[in-house]
C-alpha cells in the first residue's frame, strides 16, 4: 500500500464517518507492530553484538593468560637441590668371604710293611720336624738285611781270592816271561801264563761288581728299614691319627696305610676368590686383614703373597692367596672367614647419590648444574654402594648434581640451587 492509498482511505473515513469508527484501530495497531518488531530486531542485534563481544573479550583474555603461561614456563627456573660429586678414594676397600688353609699339610704314608711297635704322638700334639712319630717291627726285612750281610762277606771274601789268584798268575807270568825269551820255557807255557793273568784279573772285576751290587741292594734294605721308623716331615700338628700299636700296616706304593696327618698352622694360607671388577687391583704385597665371625675382638693382618693369574672361566674370579703369620695357632686352619683387601684403583671414579639417577629411554643419565642450567649427561655405573653408586663415566670431581630432579627437567633448562639448611647461617 502506497500513500496514495492511504490518502484515499483517509479521504472516504472523514466522509463516511460510521466505517472511519468501525476500521480506524487496524492501522494503528499494524503499526505499532511493525513498531515492536523493529525494536525487537533492534534489541536481539544488540544482543548478539554483546555476545559476540563478549566471547571475543574472553577468547582474547584466555590467549593471553596462555601466553603468559607459556612465557612464565619458559622463564621459570625450578628450585632444586644438589650433592658434589667426590673423587673414589685411591684405595678400594673389598670385603669377600674366604677359607682358611695350614700353610703346608702332609698325609704321611707307611713304606715299610710291619707291625706298629711304638706310637709316640696322638691328635693335635705338636711335633718337630724329624720327630719320632711311630716305630714298626718288621722282621721280616731285618732278617733280609741279615741275610744279604753275610752274602756281602762272601763275596767280599771272594774279590780278595780273585785278587790272590791275579796276583800268583802275575809273578808266574813275570818269572817265565824271560825265560821265554832264552828257551828255557815253551812258547805254549808262555800263552798259559799269560792268558791266566787275564783271566784272574777278569775275576777280579766281577767278584768287585758283585760285592758293588750287592752293597747297593743292602742300602735299598736299609732305606726300607729306615722306613720303619716313621717320623715328622715339618714342624706341625697331628690333625689326623689312623693307627695304633699293633695295627698292619703296609709299604705298598698304591695300597699304603694311612697313618697320619700334619699341619704346618705357624703359618695359615686363606683362599679367596676375588671378582672381576676387582681383580685386576689385586697384585702380591697389597695389604689385608682377616676376621673370623667366632673371634669379634681380634683381626688378623696380612699380605697377598700369590695369585693365579688367571680368571677362572665358570665364576670370573680369580683365586687369591693371604699368609697369616699364627704363632698362637688362634688361627685355625679349614673355617670360614672375611677378606678385606685394600686393592688400588687402577681407574679414576667418582661418587654420586643414588637420588641423583635419572632412568628413562636414553639410558642411566644424571643432571649436573653448571651456570645456573641443568645439564643432562649419560653415565657409567661401576658399583651399586646402596645409597650411592661408582661411576667412571659422565661426571667429574666437584661438579654438582641435581637430586631427585624433576620429570620435566631438559637438557639446557634453568634452575635454581636450594639453600641447603645445615649450611650455618650468614
Amino acid at each position: 500500500m502506497n500513500d496514495a492509498d492511504i490518502s484515499d482511505q483517509d479521504e472516504m473515513l472523514r466522509s463516511d464517518p460510521a466505517r472511519k469508527a468501525a476500521e480506524s484501530p487496524k492501522p494503528r495497531l499494524r503499526a505499532r507492530r511493525r513498531l515492536g518488531g523493529r525494536l525487537f530486531a533492534i534489541g536481539a542485534f544488540l544482543l548478539l553484538t554483546a555476545g559476540i563481544a563478549l566471547g571475543a573479550s574472553r577468547h582474547h583474555s584466555k590467549q593471553q593468560q596462555v601466553r603468559a603461561t607459556a612465557d612464565q614456563t619458559r622463564h621459570f627456573a625450578p628450585m632444586v637441590a644438589v650433592a658434589p660429586v667426590e673423587a673414589s678414594p685411591l684405595v678400594s676397600t673389598v670385603t669377600l668371604p674366604g677359607t682358611t688353609a695350614a700353610f703346608a699339610a702332609a698325609n704321611v704314608y707307611a713304606r715299610a710293611t710291619g707291625y706298629i711297635d711304638k706310637r709316640n704322638v696322638d691328635i693335635g700334639d705338636h711335633v718337630k720336624q724329624d720327630e719320632l712319630l711311630a716305630e714298626l717291627a718288621v722282621p721280616e726285612l731285618d732278617e733280609q738285611i741279615a741275610q744279604n750281610e753275610a752274602t756281602l762277606d762272601q763275596l767280599k771274601a771272594a774279590v780278595q781270592q780273585a785278587q790272590a789268584n791275579a796276583t800268583l798268575a802275575k809273578a808266574t807270568w813275570g818269572r817265565d816271561k824271560p825265560l821265554l825269551k832264552d828257551g828255557w820255557v815253551t812258547g805254549h807255557q808262555g800263552d798259559i801264563d799269560l792268558q791266566t793273568v787275564k783271566a784272574d784279573e777278569a775275576a777280579v772285576s766281577v767278584a768287585q761288581a758283585n760285592v758293588a751290587s750287592q752293597e747297593r741292594l743292602l742300602r735299598v734294605l736299609r732305606q726300607n728299614r729306615a722306613y720303619a721308623s716313621v717320623v715328622a716331615p715339618f714342624d706341625g700338628v697331628i690333625t689326623q691319627r689312623n693307627v695304633d700299636v699293633g695295627s698292619l700296616v703296609q709299604g705298598n706304593a698304591n695300597t699304603g696305610t694311612f697313618m697320619f696327618e700334619i699341619m704346618q698352622t705357624d703359618v695359615i694360607r686363606v683362599w679367596v676368590y676375588v671378582p672381576q671388577d676387582a681383580a685386576f687391583g689385586v697384585a702380591p704385597g697389597i695389604d689385608a686383614v682377616v676376621r673370623v665371625p667366632e673371634l669379634p675382638d681380634r683381626q688378623f693382618p696380612g699380605k697377598v703373597t700369590r695369585i693365579a693369574d688367571a680368571l677362572q672361566s665358570g665364576t670370573r674370579t680369580l683365586l687369591t692367596e693371604i699368609d697369616i703369620s699364627n704363632p698362637d695357632g688362634a688361627l685355625p686352619a679349614g673355617i670360614y672367614c672375611s677378606v678385606e683387601l685394600k686393592i688400588p684403583r687402577k681407574t679414576p671414579s667418582f661418587i654420586i647419590p643414588a637420588e641423583a639417577l635419572l632412568f628413562n629411554r636414553n639410558g642411566l643419565q644424571t643432571a649436573v648444574v653448571k651456570d645456573g642450567k641443568a645439564e643432562i649427561r649419560t653415565i657409567r655405573v661401576a658399583r651399586d654402594l646402596g645409597t650411592q653408586v661408582q661411576v667412571n663415566a659422565g661426571v667429574s670431581a666437584g661438579e654438582r648434581v641435581i637430586l631427585n630432579p624433576p620429570v620435566t627437567l631438559i637438557d639446557g633448562a634453568k634452575v635454581q640451587l636450594r639453600p641447603d639448611p645445615t649450611a650455618p647461617p650468614t
